[in-house]
């Protein structure tokens, strides 16, 4: 499993500094290259998952570094997908980068035995992709916010940020925020409940009452929020872009942040 994903994490290196340098130059074959690389790379990583089992002891799937992994490469998988549909150039390197250092940081840490017996059985897996899969969504709903800001700024200030890093226009990058909290918000919905139906097996209650299950269920409450401004309170793109940030960025720090401070 290791092995693979070393090769997909020198994969996504090269795609993202491919995905630059294909910017900057500009250089279409190179735009070109990176993508073919990311495809690869996720389809590299896809194997590594795959092999999980054959590792001694096999590392859970609730596994802290494996879970990351997971939510970067469905995150690499959703913006693939999106690219196909939306111009997405600035996308490239960010997504590349950050599947790289996900899928070699996954092989930096260690898992034993015991996590694998615990979160053993169909709900805790579920759980896992379930709300890395909302994670990863919500992720390039965040990305998304950032770059809006970015190149609102930009514009503002009349200094255009894409003479010097082609960046994917307001319209495009509102239309992937929308999309992105539209699919991301429903996947971390049946992530927190497969959670507590874990949490009730596991512990015959609904809610454990740790740190990480109340940051959990009050960034689930931040997103409800969030979504209804958008949807239904008809939110600016400007707002809704910020929001996707720092929405995201509280969802980190409850689903990983909480976990390893306390």
């Amino acid at each position: 499993m290791y092995e693979f994903e070393h090769i997909a994490a020198a994969l996504y290196l090269a795609a993202g500094a491919g995905a630059i340098l294909g910017l900057v130059l500009p250089a279409p074959r190179m735009l070109i290259g990176a993508r073919i690389g990311l495809v690869v790379g996720a389809l590299v990583q896809a194997v590594a998952f795959a092999t999980l089992h054959r590792l001694d002891p096999p590392p859970a799937l609730t596994d802290l570094g494996v879970a990351i992994a997971v939510m970067a490469w469905l995150a690499v998988v959703f913006g693939l997908i999106l690219s196909t549909r939306i111009r997405l150039p600035g996308f490239l390197p960010a997504l590349a980068f950050a599947a790289f250092l996900a899928a070699f940081g996954a092989t930096l840490s260690g898992s034993g035995g015991d996590a694998a017996t615990e979160a053993s059985g169909s709900i805790p897996h579920a759980h896992v992709l379930l709300s890395s899969a909302g994670l990863a969504a919500l992720g390039l709903a965040g990305l998304a916010g950032l770059f809006f800001l970015l190149e609102h700024r930009s514009l503002k200030r009349r200094r255009k940020l894409a003479r010097r890093l082609p960046l994917p226009s307001l319209e495009a990058l509102d239309r992937v925020n929308r999309v992105a909290l539209a699919l991301g918000f429903p996947l971390l919905t049946f992530g927190v409940v497969t959670g507590v139906l874990w949490n009730e097996a596991r512990s015959g209650r609904v809610l454990g009452g740790g740190l990480h299950e109340t940051w959990t269920v009050v960034a689930w409450l931040i997103y409800l929020g969030l979504v209804a401004l958008r949807f239904v309170g008809h939110q600016g793109a400007r707002q809704a872009a910020a929001s996707a940030l720092a929405g995201f960025a509280f969802l980190v720090f409850a689903v990983v942040g909480v976990g390893l401070v306390s």
